[in-house]
């Protein structure tokens, strides 16, 4: 338990913003060395395989990520200065995901040379805040074929059985300057207006039955060069948050049909994802009672084509805010429910 939070810390005074991950990368590679493990590297991301890796069993993948956002103006403490106090640890990345981070490897290094019924694959991977092609994504690419995997996301210890998707929309209206005082242009604002209200109150015809309905929100727009001239173009973001019963493609496709602007997605492949509620992974879940739920945030599961679920240390909603911190208590019981789940867990 003391080595986890003191690696913890030592993430947390460490800047690890998302494709600046090597110090941290070699702080975990470093970790694991010294606790007997053979770690390899592939740029800011370590990986490990079990002892007795058997490539007859089945893989169970560890997961999770060891960049950050950046702090926010808002923060009152300094983000890369760990701090306990009250029983928590403050610092940026303590709860998005340093808590889950150092309780994977615990749990890894706990099972390394234990033989068991199926393969441990530990991963640490880099720039999953900004969903990026050298984290996650690259480390599969040089591992065997994974089974299934448990996403370290902080979720109370709790399990995500399903999460939403991602996409983001850039969306540019567009119309004819003009001045201002004189009756004359084409005001892109107003077409942008209409289309932003359709994207606040159109209703997708299906609703998924474990994520209910698609999400929508408009976020950010950018509009006019100066008080007196009529704006010849208007761009504003969307943020869709898919469920598992449209394709990022459908929903760009009907998009399209209803709204003037131009849309352009910055990418489609971040679609909604589920576990069959049969899987071994929810049924060890609910073996040993751990409460099930679909998450509205997304992770790096949406770039894993194989089952998986989420369940990691801290709460969500801490996450990216000031002054972000984990409870040491829940660090200290993650790895004691990990440890339980991969006891009880069995692939068969």
């Amino acid at each position: 338990m003391n080595e986890a939070i003191t690696l913890l810390k030592q993430l947390i005074a460490t800047p690890s913003f998302s494709g600046e991950e090597d110090k941290t990368a070699e702080l975990i590679f470093d970790f694991l060395s010294a606790k007997g493990v053979s770690p390899q590297r592939i740029k800011n991301n370590v990986f490990a395989y079990n002892l007795h890796f058997d490539s007859s069993k089945p893989t169970l993948l560890l997961n999770s990520h060891h960049d950050t956002v950046r702090p926010t103006s808002a923060y009152t403490l300094d983000p890369f200065l760990p701090l306990e106090k009250d029983g928590k640890l403050f610092g940026l990345g303590s709860n998005d995901a340093g808590g889950s981070v150092v309780a994977l490897i615990q749990t890894f290094c706990h099972f390394y040379d234990k033989k068991m019924s199926h393969n441990l694959i530990l991963a640490i991977t880099a720039e999953e805040e900004v969903t990026g092609d050298n984290g996650i994504v690259l480390v599969l690419e040089h591992l065997p074929k994974i089974d299934c995997a448990i996403v370290g996301e902080p979720t109370q210890m709790q399990v995500a059985v399903a999460e939403r998707g991602l996409m983001v929309l850039d969306c540019t209206a567009h119309g004819m300057p003009g001045h201002a005082a004189r009756n004359e242009g084409d005001n892109a604002l107003y077409h942008a207006i209409d289309d932003i209200n359709w994207f606040r109150n159109f209703r997708f015809p299906k609703r998924s039955p474990l994520m209910g309905e698609v999400k929508m929100t408009v976020t950010q727009i950018n509009c006019g060069t100066q008080h007196n001239v009529i704006p010849g173009e208007c761009r504003f973001v969307v943020d869709v948050r898919p469920t598992d019963v449209y394709e990022n493609t459908e929903i760009v496709d009907m998009v399209r049909k209803h709204v003037k602007c131009d849309v352009l997605p910055r990418s489609t492949k971040n679609n909604a994802s589920a576990i069959d509620k049969t899987h071994p992974l929810v049924q060890t879940a609910k073996k040993i009672n751990i409460p099930l739920f679909v998450s509205p945030t997304t992770s790096d599961q949406i770039r894993m084509d194989f089952p998986s679920i989420k369940m990691g240390v801290g709460d969500s909603a801490r996450s990216h805010q000031a002054d972000e911190f984990v409870y040491i208590k829940e660090i200290e019981d993650g790895i004691q429910h990990y440890i339980e789940f991969l006891k009880t867990f069995n692939h068969e």
